[in-house]
């Protein structure tokens, strides 16, 4: 970048060189026929080349670098959007410049001008305003489009995306739950989430740095399986600066939902009108569903909160807490369900056990 900058300012120099000698002898000329205009010619050539060199840059190269990161920065539906709303902004003005050109001068020379540049801004603010419309319009199409040739699940596939967190990448299950077929469509990865996983790999804290790794991993796996649609965005939001701020904006821009298992998240994306979801939830919903009553095997092997409550773990991880337990500790038992609580953290059973195991206990 340093090299075509100093290329460019070159170009300037030599570009305003010239310019600078032919208008001081255009000048000099014009203040007095018979002057010798050759001193003031190098004179002017010497000064442009000067400003040139300094400024060139920044009246080239610099607009186009900054017009193409503005570009990165936008969705690809608010730039067409926009497009459109300049077409049609251009087209308005074509239709009031003829009776526009029938007024006086200098009315007639000016107006026109001054026409366009209204209302192809205008064109542009009002369909980057509604640019959602524009494409929930273009979606809606494009899906009636496919009805005849396309079943659903195709459809689903290719239209629906999924914003992916950082808590979600690091906890790691997303690998095996996109295996399975559940999660169509593409997984999207912002370039800002990537950012914050390396910022968390480089911590100097231990276990943060570990969590930030398996999270570079799990992308990675995602990544190299032929069977999950990962893409990676260098979509980003101007004026906001917290990864979650940003994914819930992206989220409404682009109408995708989030895949999290960030609590805080899931409550924030919820109140503004993201669409989240939260696969401690998908957890919860697919564990098996047991009724007061049913008997399962558990093994018992820790102490209960309350006294002579023993605690056992399902295969799925949930909790189960055996009234009278405790003195089954670490033997493998037969427990009557006698209560199941859904709480925020999970699914909790409350069980008791069986008459065959205290009859066993006892002898």
């Amino acid at each position: 970048m340093k090299k075509v900058d100093l290329i460019f300012r070159f170009i300037g120099l030599i570009i305003f060189a010239i310019i600078g000698f032919v208008l001081a002898k255009y000048v000099a000329n014009l203040i007095q026929p018979n002057l010798d205009w050759l001193p003031y010619s190098i004179g002017g050539a010497a000064v442009l080349a000067v400003l040139g060199f300094f400024i060139f840059p920044y009246i080239t190269i610099h607009p186009v670098i900054w017009v193409r990161s503005y570009l990165t920065k936008i969705s690809g539906q608010s730039l067409l959007a926009a497009l459109v709303g300049l077409i049609i902004g251009l087209l308005l003005a074509v239709l009031v410049t003829f009776p526009i050109a029938q007024l006086p001068s200098p009315f007639k020379e000016v107006l026109p001008f001054v026409a366009v540049l209204f209302f192809g801004y205008l064109g542009i603010a009002i369909a980057e305003s509604r640019a959602h419309d524009f494409g929930d319009l273009l979606r809606s199409f494009r899906r009636s489009s496919r009805i005849s040739t396309q079943d659903s699940s195709s459809r689903w596939s290719r239209d629906k995306s999924i914003l992916m967190d950082t808590s979600v990448i690091i906890d790691g299950r997303i690998v095996d739950i996109a295996k399975t077929g559940f999660l169509p469509g593409a997984l999207i990865i912002p370039r800002f989430v990537l950012n914050e996983l390396q910022y968390v790999a480089d911590s100097s804290e231990n276990l943060r740095r570990q969590r930030g790794r398996r999270g570079i991993d799990v992308v990675s796996q995602l990544q190299k399986d032929k069977s999950i649609s990962v893409t990676v965005v260098d979509l980003d939001v101007e004026g906001v600066r917290e990864v979650d701020e940003k994914l819930i904006a992206l989220s409404r821009q682009m109408h995708v939902p989030i895949l999290t298992n960030d609590f805080n998240l899931n409550r924030i994306g919820e109140l503004q009108g993201a669409q989240i979801l939260n696969i401690n939830d998908l957890a919860n919903a697919v564990k098996s569903i047991l009724m007061p009553g049913e008997t399962l095997p558990v093994r018992v092997i820790q102490e209960g909160k309350e006294s002579g409550q023993g605690v056992a773990y399902l295969d799925d991880g949930t909790m189960v807490v055996i009234e009278e337990g405790l003195q089954f500790l670490n033997k493998e038992i037969t427990v009557v369900v006698s209560k199941v609580l859904q709480t925020a953290a999970g699914r909790m059973i409350f069980a008791k056990p069986g008459e065959e195991n205290s009859k066993k206990h006892h002898k």
